[in-house]
Order: structure tokens, then sequence, then C-alpha cells
């Protein structure tokens, strides 16, 4: 029974060891039943370093947070315990039951793959109304507003849609972005730029608040009915104050998550009255001026006037189109150049637009240019208004004659008689200034004594430039630094070229910072470490806080390919990176 029994035992033992060396790699998740209004952690555990993590491409759910890496070593009666994590916090986009795919990961040269998850996410669940809560605080401190001018326009009448975020005087808000634009497919519409954001002062259902103005929008509806109008979603990070207060009484601050929504907005759009509505009328609304011009109101034949038809005033001066000119069949007419001088506010559409014809008449005569007319609704008076231009005649004074008795036809196609004259070939030039061709002699002229002086005055100019030249290129050490600095600022001119671009942005960036300090602190990209670069930069003079702005725009450069970036982040890293090597500059001995 002994060999038995010892056999046994070393079996056990063989099993157990083999066990405790197994690799482990999972996926762990916070819930897997949560409502839109909730978050979502994964975490992704193993139980041995490995290199190339690739996550999940998170399908159907936003990143808010991550990816956070944590690493737990310990030994507990001489056995090592080691964990490795990587943790993401995920907002659900929309409803339904989704996946979570796998993650893969590289352990002692075996690739490893967790296990998809299926994860339902349900309409927005009631949270506890729970004064200590930090998500509930933020929730009853934070709104965001779509303001809408006018819910019930008329077809193409302009009304505005101001976003306002409020925050109470209690709560701050440190960051935030857009995750869900709206796209306005039923309106014409056009954004108004806003030029830094400005904190005012303000009330909330009868409560004090502070807000921004996020977004201002001017739309025209294109449709008549029920027209809605998408939310616009903001992911903000909020600092609610908690009950807990540090050593000197000040009250202890908790950054959360949260996402807001201004919610669906309905437009009821009426259509234009059918009663009065003109023949002419092409779809023109608001407030208008209208008139016919012409450049000359007597020339030659073969020369050319402009006639310009023109709409001025407040409306949607885009969104129609211009009356057409009824010229009379022997002028030749051109193509219209049409020409708009818009600008867009909170009121709409104000300026003017015009289409500028080419005319060049071909006999001699008078030839009249008809009225014509022009039809808006007015939004004022609730109807339709007609102006007519006034008839403009063109003398064409000199030139041929028809060989028909007549051979003017006005716009309408009657035909109108010419005087014929004598004199109709009275246009054609019988005297001319000839001037002689008769080449001119080189010699004694000015270009001549230009070419004996010009060389002797140049010399010394050589001699500096040569000079100069030469001690630039004996500048070795010089001529490096000037290299590398000219190289930075193309990576960072590249990188302001690829905003909005989020992987082309952050290598170029990252390609500039790495040049600007192989510049600076002579150093090989070998050499670049965090630690390397922060001892070398405050050995050289450059504050501490200047030193962690680098070292995070590094950091920046490193984790965007798994951080949801949008332009506005962008652009603060591109900003930061610019007066970091400033101020770098300045401080470097």
């Amino acid at each position: 029974m002994k060999p038995i029994k010892h056999f046994l035992v070393l079996m056990l033992l063989l099993v157990t060891s083999v066990t405790s060396a197994q690799v482990t790699f999972e996926a762990k998740v916070s819930k897997k039943k949560l409502g839109i209004n909730e978050r979502l952690r994964v975490d992704f555990e193993m139980n041995k370093d490995g290199d190339n993590f690739n996550p999940p491409d998170f399908a159907n759910f936003m990143v808010v947070g991550g990816p956070n890496q944590s690493v737990s070593n310990s030994w507990i009666n001489g056995k090592r315990s080691y964990s490795k994590t990587y943790s993401y916090f995920l907002a659900p986009k929309r409803q339904g039951t989704f996946t979570i795919t796998q993650a893969t990961i590289e352990i002692e040269g075996e690739v490893y793959k967790t296990t998809p998850i299926q994860i339902t996410v349900t309409a927005a669940v009631d949270k506890p109304k729970d004064g200590n809560n930090a998500d509930y605080i933020a929730s009853e401190n934070i709104h965001l507003v779509a303001e809408v001018s006018k819910t019930n326009p008329y077809l193409n009448e302009a009304i505005t849609v101001v976003y306002k975020l409020y925050v109470s005087p209690n709560t701050g808000v440190s960051n935030w972005r857009e995750i869900d634009n709206p796209k306005y497919s039923d309106f014409w519409s056009q954004n108004i730029d806003i030029k830094g954001l400005k904190v005012q002062n303000g009330t909330y259902r009868g409560e004090d608040y502070r807000y921004v103005v996020l977004r201002k929008t001017v739309l025209y509806p294109q449709k008549t009915g029920k027209l809605e109008i998408e939310p616009l979603s903001l992911d903000i990070t909020v600092d609610v104050p908690t009950n807990r207060r540090d050593i000197f009484g000040a009250r202890l601050m908790n950054q959360v998550h949260k996402t807001v929504s201004a919610g669906n907005r309905t437009i009821n759009v009426k259509p234009l009255p059918e009663k009065g509505k003109p023949a002419d009328f092409t779809g023109a609304v608001g407030d208008f001026y209208f008139k016919v011009t012409t450049s000359k109101y007597e020339l030659n034949a073969s020369e050319s006037l402009q006639a310009k038809v023109e709409v001025s005033g407040k409306g949607n001066l885009k969104l129609f189109e211009l009356p057409k000119l009824n010229l009379p069949s022997s002028l030749e007419v051109y193509e219209p150049e049409h020409s708009e001088n818009v600008r867009t506010n909170l009121d709409g559409m104000q300026g003017s637009i015009s289409d500028s014809y080419t005319v060049v008449p071909q006999y001699k005569g008078k030839y009249p240019i008809p009225s014509i007319s022009f039809s808006y609704f007015d939004l004022k008076t609730e109807s339709y208004k007609t102006v007519n231009s006034n008839e403009i005649v063109v003398d064409v004074l000199e030139g041929p004659t028809s060989n028909v008795g007549e051979d003017i036809t006005s716009a309408n196609g009657n035909k109108q008689r010419v005087v014929l004259s004598n004199n109709q070939f009275a246009f054609v030039k019988t005297n001319t200034d000839f001037v002689s061709t008769k080449p001119k002699h080189f010699f004694k002229s000015m270009a001549f004594w230009s070419a004996m002086v010009l060389p002797f005055l140049a010399i010394p100019l050589v001699i500096v430039f040569k000079k100069q030249q030469e001690k630039r290129q004996a500048d070795v050490f010089g001529n490096r630094i000037r290299k590398a600095d000219k190289l930075a600022k193309k990576y960072l001119g590249e990188a302001k070229r690829e905003l909005g671009i989020k992987e082309s942005f952050y290598i170029a960036l990252e390609k500039a910072l790495h040049n600007y300090l192989k510049a600076k602190l002579h150093i090989e990209t070998s050499d670049f470490t965090k630690e390397r670069i922060s001892d070398l930069l405050i050995s050289k003079g450059v504050d501490s806080e200047t030193v962690s702005h680098f070292n995070a725009l590094l950091e920046s450069c490193e984790l965007a390919r798994y951080t949801p970036i949008n332009h506005v982040e962008m652009q603060k890293d591109y900003d930061l990176a610019a007066k970091t090597i400033t101020i770098i500059d300045k401080e470097v001995k």
C-alpha cells in the first residue's frame, strides 16, 4: 500500500504545480444588465505580465474612462501572487443586447483571448434620491437646455436653437465633449461661431444658476408638418461637493462622469398660403428689396455692358432663384455670374444676392430692357408682395445697322423700326497712330551702362555673403540645432494640419516633441524615458510644472488610440504643446 500512497501524493503535487503555473486571462463586468443612463465597468485581468494588449472595439458603447492599469504583486507563505488589470468605463449608446468581444494579449509567446460577454441595455432607470450620492447630485445640478426661438414657423422662416449648459453654484464642470450631434436633416442649418465660452448668471426653474452658451444654430425648415430637432448630448466631468473636508476645513470634491441631453424638440412648420400666391413666386420668404441696373446706358456696338439683377434684405437669401432678364433677341447675352454677399446671425440671413449678365449689342439702335417682377412672402404682414423693376433703354450710338430694315426685336417678340443713316460705317477708324518698329541700338544705351556697372557694385555684397555662409557652415553644433528645430516646427505644422484625425494628429505631435528635445538636450532617441527627460529638463532650469505638462503630452500621444478624443481636446493638446515648447525655450539655460 505504501508505494501506491506515495504515488498518489506525488501525482497530487504534480497536478497542483501545473495548475498553479497555468496562465489566466479573463474579462469581468460590473453588471450584465444596466439602464441607458448608467455606466459599466469592464476589467481585463491576467495572472502573468504580457505584451501587445488589444482591447475590444466596444461597439455600441462609448469609452468615458480608461484604460486604467493596476498591478498587484504579493508573497504569501513563500508563494508569489501576481495580478495585472486593464479597466475601462463605458456608457451605452442605445438600448438593446450587445456583445463585448474578445480582448487579446501575448504572454510568454502565446496569444490569449477573453470570452465574449453579453450586456443588456434597458431604458433609463430611476436612481435613488440620495443626497450623498455623487451621481444623483450631478443629475440634479447639471442641465443642458435647447432654447428654440419659435416652434410654429412658416416654411423657409428662420428659427434659432441656442444650447445652454446650466450648472448650480455649488457644482463644477472640469471637462465636456459632444457625444451625439443633431443632424437637422429636414432643415437648412448654419452654426454661429462662438469665440470663447463666457460664464453668465441666470435662473433655471426659478433657481439661481450659472450657464454657458455652447452652440448657436440658425435653421430654415424645408418641409411642412411636424419636424424633429435631434438632441445634443454631452459627456461631462462634474465636480460634486461631498460631506468630507480636508485638514483646513475646506469641502472635498468628488469627480463623476455625467451624460446630459437637451432632448428632442418638435417644430410644427406651417405651409405658405396658397391664396394670393403670385405665379412668379420661387420661395423667397422675408423682407426684401429688388432692382435691375446696368453698368452703361450708352455704348458702341461690340462693346459690353453688365446688367445686374439684385435682391437684398433679410430672409432665406440662399434658398430661392432670382428672376431671369428678358432681353431683345438681337443682343448677345452670356450666362449670368451669380454672387452672394450674405452673413448669418441669430436673426437669420442678411445681405444680398445677384446675377450679373454680360450683354454685347451687335447693331446700332435703342434696346429696351423691360421691367421684370420679383415676389416674396412678407412675414410681418403674412402676405405676398410683388416688386417690379424699372424699364431701362440702352442706346447703341455707333455700329453697323442690320441688313433688314426692321431688325431690332423687342423682348416680347414685336419688331421695332430702325432708322437707317448714311454714316453707318462711321465707327470704323480711318486715322491710326503707327509706331516705328525699327530696333534701337544696344551700345551706349541705359541697359548697356547698367550691365557694365552692376557687376562691380555686386562684388562687396558677394564677399560679405560668402563670409557669413562660411561662418554658418563652420558652426556644426549650431547647424544641428537649427536643423532639429526646423524638423520640430515641420512636425508641429503637420500636427496642426491633421487636427480632427486622431491617429495622424498624435503621431505628428509625438514626432515634433521628440525632435524638439533632441535639439535642446542633445540626446538620442534611445534616451527618451520620462525619468531621463524630467531630470535633464530640471537640470537645465526648466520649471517642474512645465516638465509635468511635457510628460502629460507624451502620455496623451501614447494613450490616444485607446481613448475617444474629439477636436476640442486635440486643439487643447496642440495649444499646450506650442505653449510648452515656448516656455522651455525661455527657461533652458
